[in-house]
C-alpha cells in the first residue's frame, strides 16, 4: 500500500455512519498492517480535545510477534479472573444470546491476541497524580473511529492494567505516564455494521430526568 494510497483511504466515510458502524472488532486477521496506517489512526487521536490543549497522549504500537507474546501471556491470565463471572452466568439457558456472542468474541481476543498484528497502546502523562482520562478516552475513540474508516478492526480493552506496572515498564514508560487502553489492531475477520442500541428516546430526557417529549 503506497503512501498515496493511506493518504486518501476513509477519507470519503461520512462521520455519522462511521460513528454508527463502529462496533467492537474482537477477531482479526494475522496479516501484517503498513505502518502508516497505524501512524493516520493515531494522527487522528491527537485531534481529540484537551483541557488547556496539553494534549497528554502518547501511542506505543507494538508489532514484534515476541513483544506481542509478552503481552498476550499477562492479558489471558487477567482476562481469566475477569470473565469468569460472565462465564458462570453464562451456564443459564436463560443467559441472553447477545451477550453470549459478547463472551464468545472477548474469548477469542483473550485467546488469539498474541495474533493480532498490532497492539497500540495509549498512554499518557499525570497531573496531580491522576491520569487524564477526560483526554485519553477521547483521543482513543477518535482512533477507533479512524480504524473504522481505513478499514481496520479495533476494539478496546483495560484488562492489561492488571499487569499495569509491569507492562509500561515493558513498553520503556516511565512511572508518570501510564498506560490507559490497550487497542488490539488488525484486518477483521467479521464485517463493520449498526450495533444493538436503545432508541435514543429511551435515553434523552428535556429539563429534568424522566420528562419525555
Amino acid at each position: 500500500m503506497s503512501e498515496i494510497d493511506v493518504a486518501a483511504i476513509g477519507e470519503d466515510v461520512p462521520l455519522l455512519e462511521g460513528i454508527r458502524t463502529t462496533r467492537a472488532i474482537r477477531r482479526l486477521r494475522s496479516d501484517p498492517v503498513p505502518r502508516a496506517l497505524i501512524r493516520k489512526v493515531c494522527e487522528a487521536g491527537t485531534f481529540a480535545p484537551s483541557g488547556g490543549n496539553r494534549q497528554p497522549w502518547t501511542f506505543v504500537a507494538v508489532t514484534e510477534p515476541e513483544r506481542r507474546a509478552f503481552v498476550a501471556e499477562r492479558y489471558r491470565r487477567a482476562f481469566a479472573a475477569y470473565i469468569a463471572p460472565a462465564l458462570e452466568a453464562a451456564q443459564d439457558p436463560a443467559f441472553p444470546a447477545r451477550k453470549r456472542r459478547n463472551v464468545r468474541a472477548a474469548l477469542h481476543l483473550a485467546e488469539h491476541l498474541h495474533e493480532a498484528p498490532v497492539h497500540l497502546f495509549v498512554a499518557g502523562w499525570l497531573r496531580r497524580g491522576e491520569p487524564q482520562l477526560q483526554a485519553l478516552f477521547p483521543c482513543v475513540q477518535n482512533v477507533l473511529l479512524a480504524c473504522r474508516a481505513v478499514g481496520l478492526g479495533a476494539s478496546l480493552t483495560t484488562v492489561h492494567r492488571a499487569f499495569g506496572d509491569e507492562i509500561d515498564a515493558f513498553l520503556g514508560l516511565p512511572p508518570d505516564r501510564p498506560t490507559c487502553a490497550l487497542l488490539p489492531i488488525g484486518w477483521p475477520l467479521g464485517r463493520y455494521g449498526r450495533p444493538p442500541r436503545r432508541p435514543v428516546d429511551e435515553c434523552l430526557h428535556w429539563e429534568r430526568f424522566g420528562d419525555a417529549c
